[in-house]
């Protein structure tokens, strides 16, 4: 049997709410994979989508700039490997610079931004913090009217390009995305991967056993819907104001949304926290 350690176990309940035996039978049963194992507890308890993974391997910063027309957007995330460097006077400097290089060039390519004086520039900043540095990655939205939200700590931000409306508009939706985190803007958008991963999910749940295939079906329909309904934009009530629905939101305005970004620092980077006493407590546990 793998050895799982307290660590990934304590994240896995931290997810799920499920007690920490089943949480540590299931990531053994998927050699330690917490997503693999996430998704075999969705189909043998039925429990609704997990929490996301809270642990990421950078702190830092995202920077927003929008053009004073609305004609279009940029998001800039820049790492750094403590929060503490992150706050620095200097950090925070340089990721500016690295957003206003973005903005007026419309280049995002990372390599290319460094290769002159803003890789010079990074590798000061680098001597003096003593932590690497890192410009992650940068995007451009252009078209329609674009807006966006930035959160206080710089943390999350979202553009949003809307056809037609106001810039506050924008703004209100990219809060909302920032807030509540829609896969798509319609439910049509939802890509079918995802569509026939949710399909097996929940066609494996306890509740689908021994009954009619009519039934099954008729209640994957139902769920199918929710599932959309619950991942759509415009399908979702509006944070400052949960009787209306984001699309309805929009349509009052004489305008549709046409797509939106949202950035989160660190998403997507696991990061590895050794806790070396609970690794030997559990290696000893098999």
């Amino acid at each position: 049997m793998a050895a799982v350690s307290a660590a990934l176990v304590k994240e896995l309940r931290e997810r799920t709410g499920l007690g920490m035996m089943e949480c540590k039978k299931a990531l053994v049963a998927a050699n330690g994979d917490i997503e693999v194992a996430i998704e075999e507890l969705r189909k043998s308890s039925g429990m609704k989508a997990a929490k996301k993974a809270g642990r990421t391997a950078a702190e830092g910063t995202i920077v927003m700039r929008v053009a004073d027309d609305a004609s279009y957007g940029v998001l800039v995330e820049v790492n750094s490997e403590t929060d503490f460097a992150s706050r620095d006077e200097g950090f925070v400097a340089f990721a500016n610079k690295v957003a206003d290089i973005v903005f007026t060039t419309k280049e995002t390519n990372m390599e290319t931004l460094l290769a002159g004086e803003l890789g010079q520039a990074r590798e000061a900043l680098v001597q003096k913090i003593g932590e690497n540095i890192t410009p992650r990655r940068a995007l451009i939205v252009e078209g329609g009217l674009i807006g966006g939200y930035l959160h206080g700590n710089g943390q999350i931000a979202v553009l949003t390009q809307l056809e037609n409306g106001s810039d506050e508009l924008a703004k209100d939706v990219s809060m909302h995305v920032a807030a509540v985190a829609p896969r798509v803007v319609k439910g049509e958008d939802m890509p079918a991967d995802v569509l026939a991963k949710e399909e097996e999910i929940i066609r494996a749940q306890p509740d689908m056993a021994g009954k009619p295939a009519e039934i099954v079906d008729k209640m994957i329909v139902g769920r199918m819907k929710k599932f959309l309904a619950e991942n759509s934009l415009v399908e979702q009530p509006f944070v400052k104001n949960p009787e209306i629905k984001v699309g309805q939101l929009v349509k009052d305005a004489g305008a549709s949304v046409t797509s939106f970004v949202r950035l989160e620092v660190g998403e997507g980077i696991e990061v590895e926290e050794v806790d070396f006493a609970a690794e030997v407590a559990a290696q000893l546990k098999g």
